[in-house]
């Protein structure tokens, strides 16, 4: 009689603890992600997979940080990291969950959440760059101009003696 209590209490903790792994029961440990661009119907590719064009909803791992590109013919690309962060569900855990609790939310990824939750990609145009580095102007020049781009200024060759 006295195994059968010991294995009744024991097993009775186990599922309460199962049972209260807070993070992972109200949120799960998956989590969808908006990804749009203007312009859109760009590409999105995140950890080296085809997601389809912008605007899309992406459902992600909250275990692990996710590597996000956007691509558009004509446009520089975009890229970003989704990094996981502890949410604020797992103090259930410390309140009713105990250890049991905590490490399945931790082992499931239940415990953290994507941040930023959506992704608002704005697309420049590429064409042609300039920067200033070490009192150094460096222009990038592009050979085919668009039709609509407005002329300011031209450059000519000086030679230095």
């Amino acid at each position: 009689m006295q195994k059968f209590s010991l294995m009744f209490i024991s097993s009775t903790l186990l599922f309460f603890s199962l049972f209260l792994s807070c993070a992972t029961i109200i949120q799960g440990t998956t989590q969808n992600v908006g990804i749009s661009s203007n312009p859109s119907g760009a590409q999105v590719i995140i950890d080296g997979q085809d997601y389809g064009t912008s605007p899309v909803m992406a459902t992600l791992s909250r275990k692990n940080n996710h590597f996000v590109e956007i691509n558009l013919t004509g446009y520089m690309p975009y890229s970003t990291t989704l990094t996981k962060k502890v949410s604020g569900w797992i103090a259930g855990n410390i309140i009713f969950g105990g250890l049991i609790g905590l490490a399945i939310d931790a082992i499931s990824g239940g415990m953290y959440k994507l941040t930023p939750d959506q992704i608002q990609a704005e697309l420049r145009a590429s064409g042609s760059t300039m920067r200033l580095e070490n009192d150094w102007l460096y222009i990038t020049v592009v050979l085919e101009p668009k039709p609509d781009w407005q002329k300011i200024g031209q450059m000519k060759t000086v030679q230095r003696r």
